[in-house]
Formats: C-alpha cells, sequence, structure tokens
C-alpha cells in the first residue's frame, strides 16, 4: 500500500513540467527588433523582477537593454524590454519571458531553415528554433512578435514578402505546438519612403492570417540614420506591440 501511494504522488509531482505561469515571448527580426537606440541613463537601469530574457548562454536573467546580442558594438535599446513590461502590467500574475533572437541586416530569406547571416555567421531561423525549445522547457509560448523587412523594401525583394511571412508563421506555430499563436508584426519606420511597399503588405496580414495583428509605426521616429527607430519611439512600439498582442489573446 505504501509503494503505491509513493507512486501516486510521484505520479502528480513533475518538477520539471514548464512553469504556467510563466509566460513566453520570442522576438524575431532585423535592427529595429534588435534596437540600435541610445542606451542613455533614463533606459540604463530599467528592469522588473518578473520580466526575464533568455541570455546568449540560455540562462534565464532579469531583462535589461539590451536584450540583443545579434551585433554587441551596436545593440541598444528595441521594442522587447517595452513589451514585456507592458505584458507584465497586464498580467501581474505570471512571470514574462523574452527570448531574443533578432539578427540585424537579415532579409526575410535568412529566417528560413538551414539559411545562413554571412556578416555575423549566424542561422537566424534555426538559432531562434533552437532557443524556443530551450525556453519553453521552463514555460509556455504565448505569442511572437516580429520586425524584419527594411532589407527586403526594395525591387526584386518585396514582391513575395507575405508569403514567405505567412511560412514563417506557420513553421514558428508548429515548432511552439501552436496552430493559433499570436503574432504581431510591427510596421517599418514612416520616415523612408521605400519601406511603405512592405506596411502595405503588412496591412493584408490579418485577413490572410488568423490570430495575426500589426503594431503601427505611426508618428516614430529615428535616430538619425534614417533607418533605425531612436529609443523614445522603439520603447513606445514595444507599447503598442503588447497592445495587440493582449487584444488577440483576449
Amino acid at each position: 500500500m505504501f509503494v503505491a501511494i509513493v507512486l501516486l504522488l510521484t505520479s502528480f509531482s513533475k518538477p520539471d513540467q514548464p512553469d504556467p505561469n510563466f509566460h513566453l515571448y520570442l522576438l524575431v527580426g532585423q535592427s529595429n527588433m534588435a534596437g540600435r537606440g541610445v542606451i542613455t541613463d533614463e533606459y540604463r537601469d530599467i528592469s522588473q523582477p518578473n520580466v526575464l530574457m533568455l541570455n546568449k548562454e540560455g540562462k534565464w536573467v532579469t531583462a535589461s537593454h539590451p536584450l540583443h546580442f545579434d551585433k554587441p558594438a551596436v545593440a541598444g535599446v528595441g521594442p522587447g524590454l517595452a513589451f514585456g513590461l507592458e505584458m507584465a502590467k497586464a498580467n501581474p500574475d505570471v512571470r514574462i519571458g523574452l527570448i531574443p533572437c533578432a539578427v540585424g541586416g537579415t532579409a526575410i530569406e535568412y529566417w528560413e531553415p538551414g539559411a545562413v547571416d554571412h556578416v555575423t555567421k549566424k542561422h537566424p531561423y534555426d538559432d531562434a528554433v533552437s532557443r524556443l525549445r530551450i525556453a519553453m522547457k521552463s514555460g509556455v509560448i504565448k505569442g511572437i512578435i516580429w520586425h524584419q523587412g527594411e532589407g527586403n523594401s526594395k525591387p526584386g525583394g518585396y514582391e513575395d514578402y507575405l508569403k514567405k511571412l505567412k511560412t514563417l508563421i506557420g513553421r514558428l506555430r508548429k515548432v511552439a505546438r501552436d496552430k493559433k499563436l499570436p503574432f504581431v508584426a510591427g510596421e517599418l519606420g514612416r520616415y523612408r519612403h521605400n519601406y511603405q511597399v512592405i506596411n502595405d503588405q503588412l496591412k493584408q496580414l490579418p485577413g490572410k492570417v488568423k490570430n495575426t495583428a500589426v503594431a503601427s509605426s505611426e508618428g516614430l521616429v529615428h535616430k538619425g540614420d534614417k533607418t533605425h527607430f531612436d529609443a523614445a519611439s522603439a520603447t513606445e512600439l514595444g507599447k503598442r506591440f503588447a497592445a495587440q498582442m493582449i487584444l488577440l489573446q483576449q
């Protein structure tokens, strides 16, 4: 009888099971997701104990700027931390786990299985999948945010963009084992005319793929290079990502 009770208790005790109150979010895309805003004193010490990030060693640490490590010399303020803080504010009884996987300079073609970014020597898609699987041992994936398209905003680069994005969403949802996993794409900055070709396609995404949304870039500005959001704009974009994610989850 004693052995039977022990076995029964053991069957309900699964210390290695993912924590259902640890909500995970995958952060993917290129440099404006990775963040290139200047980390001033205002942004350096922003953190919250319940918002964690998976560092490059695959360990959970308190999230802070910069989240990403794709290009350490230039990594800065991006939308990810503000997104995580807003998600924590909306869900005070859970922990938030951010999985930073963006790689600056990557066209969407680099976000396919086996593709290599020759500048960073990284495998953007494969690395993201690997990190997602590591993270899912600890918590439950609740959504994906995506900001990419600058690298495709030219003739020959944008014509099939939406088709490739739909394929990418399907692949990531399969890895996450959730066919309806919320996915929010961020618009490119409206300060460069050629970025509009990508934004025009992103507007179609919610009508083409279920449980997706688009975070607006209206009013956001660059940091002086006409490419990257400044720190304040990246922060605001993160809040907009969160607002759309919360709507999808409801």
